[in-house]
């Protein structure tokens, strides 16, 4: 259902109307620069989908750069979106964002997707097959291989993209791969990230009990590409993440944010195996609680890098849940490690480095080094930060600007954390009923996206997609 009419005008009454500026001076329409670039006077029209919650603070920093106008809006519960409808009173609101692409493809140039994360792909995919600028949250996608579709899309399609993982954006990051460039940690091959989510019920399995849908809130455009199951209101709007079929756990929600500046740091790739233990809840005492629908109360995983150019292997251990690594010998008892979201520590040949979340505080350790090596900045920092970056170089056009997590870096660090998820929802497969079992190795063909000695696994790198929701075209 839409508003009334908007009083914004369309791409074509604004070129209509602005056809000379000044005397001997044209206004270039897009349409004769080709799709993806948009003319030197004009405007970023941009649509939201899910825009809520985080997708709610994400149009609002969009709207701070002069260039961006939001003019349509969009989500499945018109509770949540009511402050970005007050925020945007002009633009046209919608529920089913493939009827909002089908109407405003022709006055918007880029989408910005904050949905639960099981609908990212293909709203995003959506967006981009029309030739729109895309900017998806965390993580990227839901599956593997959507994140592998995701990332060729962007090439085909000559669309620019950005993964909401701010602190990619950030100084910290950029501090650290200084340091690492110039070799104060040597060469590394250990790296320890760990985060204090879950902090959304995880564990439990799925209510066993029904709900009454609320009048606002489209549970069939909810559940997008799902099988149909019936609602409960303890998914929405939030506790969706701790699901397999909805969320991706809290590596899902924070690796893209924690994991990120050691990814970049480092120069990872995709992963060659990786393995993982679980931690899961008891419903009565010497009974373990088996739920394969969700997520495990904590877990700590182990995903191997094969080393580039003779150099070694890079193992990441990830825990979440409240499990941390040992600290390092070189950090006093004094000194916070990490902050509360979590940390990265990364450690190397000749010396190790630490931050907290999103990158902040990066510090070389002992802490006294940080002091002693302060490097002159030879990569550009990005100050008007990770919004109107995306903002400035859609206003360019494709490949013409870059950018701090583009599908071509946020495609393989999504992987990454997806593969992590793949392991944990393989030991539920393998060890049904056993509280704790060890740890289990799987041996993964990135090229091929493909578990090489456990194909019972494969089943997660891809699903199915029902109810008109396809992610095809390549």
């Amino acid at each position: 259902m839409e508003n009334k009419k908007s009083t914004q005008p369309t791409r074509r009454h604004f070129i209509k109307n602005t056809s000379i500026a000044t005397a001997g001076f044209f206004i270039v329409p897009r349409h004769v620069l080709g799709r993806g670039f948009i003319a030197p006077s004009d405007k970023l029209y941009i649509a939201g989908i899910g825009v809520g919650g985080k997708g709610e603070s994400d149009l609002s920093e969009f709207a701070k750069s002069p260039n961006a106008n939001v003019i349509a809006l969009c989500d499945v519960d018109d509770r949540q979106a009511v402050k970005s409808r007050t925020r945007f009173p002009n633009a046209k609101y919608y529920k089913d964002y493939r009827q909002m692409l089908e109407k405003e493809k022709k006055n918007i140039d880029a989408v910005s997707v904050s949905t639960p994360d099981h609908t990212h792909a293909v709203a995003a995919l959506a967006a981009m097959q029309l030739g729109k600028h895309v900017y998806v949250q965390k993580p990227l996608t839901h599956d593997i291989y959507e994140a592998r579709m995701l990332t060729k899309a962007a090439r085909k399609y000559k669309v620019v993209t950005q993964m909401g993982n701010q602190g990619s954006s950030g100084n910290g990051v950029r501090t650290m791969m200084e340091w690492y460039k110039a070799g104060l940690i040597g060469e590394a091959f250990d790296i320890y990230c760990w985060t204090n989510r879950p902090i959304w019920p995880q564990g439990f399995g799925k209510p066993t009990t029904t709900d009454e849908i609320p009048t606002e809130l489209d549970w069939n455009l909810w559940l997008g590409p799902n099988e149909y199951e019936e609602y409960h209101k303890e998914f929405v709007p939030f506790n969706w993440r701790g699901y397999h079929s909805f969320g991706t756990g809290a590596l899902g929600d924070m690796g893209c944010h924690i994991i990120d500046p050691a990814f970049k740091t480092v120069g990872l790739g995709y992963p060659s195996e990786v393995e993982c233990s679980v931690v899961n809840l008891y419903e009565k005492r010497g009974n373990a609680s088996y739920h394969p629908e969700s997520f495990p109360a904590a877990s700590t995983l182990k995903l191997k890098f094969p080393g580039k150019n003779g150099k070694k292997d890079v193992s990441l251990h990830w825990m979440d849940g409240g499990i941390m690594p040992d600290r390092p010998d070189e950090l006093s008892p004094e000194e916070k490690m990490g902050d509360n979201g979590g940390g990265a520590i990364i450690v190397g040949t000749k010396g190790k480095m630490m931050c907290s979340t999103y990158g902040n505080n990066p510090l070389l350790l002992p802490t006294a080094r940080t002091r002693e090596h302060i490097l002159p900045e030879t990569i550009a920092r990005v100050p008007e930060g990770h919004y109107v970056q995306w903002v400035n170089a859609c206003m360019a056009g494709y490949g013409k600007k870059e950018l701090s997590s583009s599908f071509d870096y946020a495609g393989p660090l999504t992987e990454t954390i997806l593969m992590g998820n793949l392991a944990l929802r393989a030991w539920n497969i393998k060890n049904e009923k056993a509280a704790f079992i060890g740890r289990k190795k799987l041996l993964w063909d990135a090229e091929n996206m493909k578990i090489t000695n456990f194909d019972e696994a494969n089943q997660f790198v891809k699903r199915d997609y029902k109810n008109n929701y396809p992610m095809q075209g390549f």
